[in-house]
């Protein structure tokens, strides 16, 4: 039996989580000196509704080791041999480590033990590592072995493609993703920047004037990148507007010939504090 279990950036909906039974270590997020744990004590559309009006910007923690090893520990009570843990990247956060370090407070604790643990630094953010984990959680379903399973994600996600653009750029500017000067820039031009990965750290790919040509954009970089023997379904991303996102999935739909799932998901309150109300993005796997 495989656990698969991964950080709250990760993303994907309750539904997805609950399907295939994964499970999550929480990032905390401080608002005015309070902490909250990402999807636990506070829900996406409840912070975002007050996102707007708080005086402080709120900052978020990585999980903590504990929190990572009381799932391993929960898994192995269960029955479970083999658990494949997935982290956002190591380049934006220290939870990878913190996950690395629950894997090694669990064989110390258990020497001896026959359990398997992979940490996985996916080198993505958001539903990029939720990608692989939702990924993952299908082969699983298929039968796929966790070698197999260890195996996909070290070798693809380095290949999860990130597209992500913000109505707000204070947010970046803020959370350190975005220099004063470009935001200015882009504010007085209208300009939208829009966000991939680069070694396992956020760069501007692109900027587009206006919505619809962050979307065309999105669709026109599918077309030219996707690689099509891996990417069996695309999530696309968004904060406090989901008609961006049935917008994009309609582009997609009708300017492309993908004919496997769009998963629209929410960003959760972690993601949502450094890009704010208006985002939106998309991920697959390129060639």
């Amino acid at each position: 039996m495989i656990k698969i279990m991964a950080d709250s950036t990760c993303d994907l909906s309750d539904e997805v989580l609950e399907r295939y039974d994964i499970s999550l270590a929480p990032l905390t997020i401080d608002i005015g000196g309070k902490i909250y744990r990402d999807r636990i004590d506070i829900q996406p559309d409840e912070f975002y509704g007050m996102l707007e009006a708080l005086p402080e910007f709120p900052t978020t923690g990585m999980p903590s080791p504990a929190e990572y090893l009381k799932i391993m520990k929960e898994a192995v009570e269960s029955g479970y041999k083999e658990v494949l843990c997935i982290c956002m990247s190591s380049g934006t956060s220290g939870a990878y480590q913190s996950a690395v370090l629950a894997k090694d407070y669990f064989l110390e604790e258990q020497p001896g033990s026959h359990v398997k643990i992979h940490v996985v630094d996916s080198k993505c953010m958001s539903h990029g590592s939720g990608w692989l984990v939702l990924k993952s959680a299908m082969m699983r379903e298929k039968g796929a072995s966790f070698e197999e399973l260890v195996s996909f994600n070290e070798s693809f996600k380095k290949k999860v493609k990130h597209f992500l653009s913000v109505d707000d750029l204070n947010h970046l500017i803020k959370s350190g993703r975005l220099s004063n000067t470009s935001a200015i820039i882009g504010k007085i031009l209208m300009i939208k920047p829009i966000m991939s990965m680069k070694d396992g750290r956020g760069v501007i790919v692109g900027k587009e004037r206006g919505l619809k040509r962050v979307l065309k954009h999105y669709v026109q970089e599918f077309i030219k990148r996707n690689d099509a023997t891996v990417t069996d379904f695309i999530i696309i991303g968004y904060t406090s507007d989901k008609t961006i996102a049935e917008n994009l999935k309609a582009l997609l739909q009708k300017d492309t010939d993908f004919s496997g799932e769009i998963h629209i998901m929410q960003m959760g309150v972690s993601v949502g504090t450094h890009v704010g109300l208006g985002a939106i993005s998309m991920f697959f796997v390129e060639k």
